[in-house]
């Protein structure tokens, strides 16, 4: 009996003590992720209020958008128009490590059961962000410069200019993937008002993405989800430090 008591006593030392105020190390973790998910949910809808205003303001040059000084095949006569038609592109570009990062925080945010489709948000947030970037980084690097060099041959394929050319195919992937990834972000917010309405609003998002309107969709999306997302972190983080302080108590 002695010995079974000092067996309980030890194993018993050897368990963390929750009570004595160090909060649970899954708990600090989940809390420094609100944190940063408050303020990237704010970066998140300042970076896309600027894409969407500098995209709006930047002309359609071709296509069925264009309404003046429109560019025909091969779309290459268009230096005059660099670098003014290239700088929407900056927050576009910006845009995608933020996103990735936000969908990680809503990762942590979950709860347990809901995990798994907050996983696969990450993911599709990662192959999003991984096209745009290569997608947008071709155009700064290669096409802008070599449109202004003159050296335009068999050009017109890749440049943003060509209605039907491989930087507006790979752009309507980029962003339909981040659509399926709010998509699947949606379950983890349930609860008070302010969860349903981003639930509701990332899953109509998704249905109203199509080819056409999937970029104007997405930007909507973001300023008004990270709005909501900042309230809900916000109080996710007040619930947090109260936690805290009642165990620190």
């Amino acid at each position: 009996m002695a010995t079974q008591s000092f067996r309980k006593a030890t194993a018993t030392d050897r368990q963390p003590d929750e009570t004595m105020g160090e909060p649970t190390g899954n708990t600090a973790a989940r809390g420094s992720a609100i944190q940063l998910g408050f303020w990237v949910a704010i970066l998140t809808v300042f970076v896309a209020a600027v894409f969407a205003a500098v995209g709006i303001a930047t002309p359609a040059r071709s296509g069925p958008f264009c309404t003046s000084a429109c560019v025909a095949y091969p779309y290459v006569d268009v230096a005059r128009f660099i670098p003014g038609d290239y700088l929407w592109l900056v927050p576009g570009f910006l845009l995608a490590p933020i996103f990735v990062v936000l969908i990680a925080c809503i990762h942590a945010y979950a709860a347990e059961r809901k995990k798994i489709f907050s996983r696969i948000g990450l993911s599709f947030a990662v192959a999003y962000a991984v096209v745009i970037m290569v997608n947008y980084f071709v155009q700064f690097t290669v096409v802008a410069s070599s449109l202004q060099s003159g050296e335009t041959q068999d050009l017109s394929l890749f440049t943003q200019y060509n209605p039907h050319g491989l930087f507006i195919a790979l752009e309507a992937l980029a962003y339909l993937m981040m659509s399926v990834a709010l998509l699947f972000a949606a379950p983890v917010f349930a609860g008070g008002s302010a969860e349903r309405a981003i639930r509701g609003l990332l899953v109509l998002g998704f249905v109203l993405a199509v080819e056409v309107t999937v970029l104007l969709i997405n930007w909507i999306v973001l300023i008004v989800s990270g709005v909501l997302m900042s309230i809900v972190f916000r109080r996710a983080m007040r619930s947090t430090s109260r936690g805290v302080a009642r165990m620190e108590v």
